[in-house]
């Protein structure tokens, strides 16, 4: 053998080998094999061809969808996959279980196709990018035996994102207008990210129902749309809003439905519907005026009243009476109990002191407490000052009279002392 035939022999059995690998019934045994082939990987996630959904760590029997293409020039058929994930993972029907799925439909040339498997993800699986295997079975239609594919790819563990809303307070005061905040958190593992909120009336969506669910169009409100942008996981952002509400709605519960528009961690757009109640309270406005002092039965009474200008009767309502400065009066609490709407409701406390009396300027403070018909407990303070005169003089005081009558009383008797005298005087001479 020349040393020219020496030559050809690699160059003919490299030929054959890259004509058998192009005669190979499938794409190659590992997916780092550039090898012709009819089906192509296209995408997976977790989730079925239609919705893709969050997983958590934890969740079980969840669909996990992996999309191919069929690029080859006939039908295919028979199309069965198995599927290998890392350590964590398991099958939906036991942990021995080989993870499998069949798509139980044929795939035109040049169409796409999926299977959908069925899993566990365990407790322990971190949120994030995760190596997994999938190998592809099928047959072309009229051709005897079997092909497979092997594609190694990343997925990924979303996590799970969970909106919840509230009031920070959830009451509102008829009559006024009220400035609210509303709490939006996502209490999930995954973030949300463009979010955007709208106020919305559900009584024009809602055509089917005999009654609204909401009375949010009876209110003015000055805010009604909010761009809160991303909300990551375990985190919260706040809405402000100002809302008036008419009197006529006292007692009622305010229903504000929310549409939130966000993107999941799947990418997706998505769309919830979140309602927020709040209770609506009557109005008490309560003011203390005409404070006093009076003479009540011989006692310095301060007196006064209280007006209220609400839709709401107060109740259990007290009067305190407290010194402030340097007065001595002593604190005294009176109780009044209503306070109707409309109808001035007055009250007197007696004064005492601590000490001896002082008279003169005393400066006050009157705390009125009472509550709402939530039974909240509300204080208003009124401070004045009052007047106290010193006690006129009595004529009438026996001490007084002492003073007058014992000095006649004395000169009565030095007067008849003196005239007994001289009588008796003049009857020694006479004899």
């Amino acid at each position: 053998m020349n040393l020219f035939s020496l030559l050809l022999i690699p160059i003919i059995l490299s030929t054959f080998v890259f004509s058998e690998a192009f005669s190979q019934t499938g794409s190659g045994d590992s997916p780092f094999e550039r090898k012709f082939g009819d089906v192509k990987y296209l995408d997976s996630y977790f989730g079925t061809i239609d919705e893709k959904i969050e997983v958590n760590p934890g969740d079980d029997n969840v669909p996990f969808t992996v999309v191919f293409a069929n690029v080859g020039t006939q039908d295919i058929t028979g199309i069965r996959g198995q599927l290998a994930l890392p350590l964590g993972f398991s099958a939906a029907s036991g942990t021995s279980s080989v993870i499998t799925a069949d798509a139980e439909t044929n795939s035109l040339a040049g169409q796409n196709f999926h299977l959908t498997f069925f899993v566990n993800v365990g407790e322990h699986v971190k949120i994030g990018q995760f190596h997994a295997t999938v190998k592809v079975d099928y047959s072309r239609l009229r051709e005897s035996g079997e092909r497979n594919a092997f594609f190694e790819f990343q997925s990924k563990v979303t996590g799970d994102s969970i909106i919840n809303m509230r009031a920070l307070e959830p009451f509102l005061t008829s009559l006024t207008k009220n400035h609210v905040v509303i709490e939006i958190s996502n209490d999930g593992t995954a973030p949300v990210s463009a979010v955007d909120i709208e106020l919305t009336n559900t009584q024009s969506e809602i055509a089917s129902t005999a009654q609204s669910i909401t009375n949010i169009e009876n209110v003015v409100i000055l805010n009604t749309n909010w761009d809160v942008g991303q909300i990551n996981a375990g985190d919260k952002k706040y809405l402000e809003a100002d809302i008036y509400v008419p009197k006529n709605l006292k007692g009622d519960t305010l229903r504000a439905p929310m549409t939130i528009t966000y993107y999941n961690a799947q990418g997706d757009k998505t769309q919830i519907f979140r309602i927020v109640d709040f209770f609506i309270k009557g109005l008490i406005d309560v003011t203390i005026y005409d404070v006093d002092v009076i003479d009540l039965s011989g006692q310095k009474t301060i007196i006064g009243e209280i007006i209220n200008e609400g839709n709401e009767d107060a109740v259990f309502g007290f009067v305190t009476i407290e010194p402030l400065g340097e007065s001595n009066i002593k604190k005294k609490t009176q109780f009044i109990d209503e306070i109707e709407i409309d109808s001035p409701v007055p009250f007197n406390v007696p004064i005492e002191f601590e000490g001896e009396p002082k008279f003169g300027e005393h400066e006050i403070r009157v705390t009125l407490r009472y509550k709402d018909d939530t039974r909240e407990e509300h204080f208003l303070s009124h401070d004045t000052t009052i007047f106290l005169p010193p006690p006129e003089k009595n004529n009438d005081n026996p001490d007084a009279l002492q003073l007058i009558i014992i000095p006649i009383i004395a000169a009565i008797a030095i007067f008849f002392y003196f005239k007994r005298k001289r009588k008796h005087q003049s009857e020694i001479k006479a004899s």
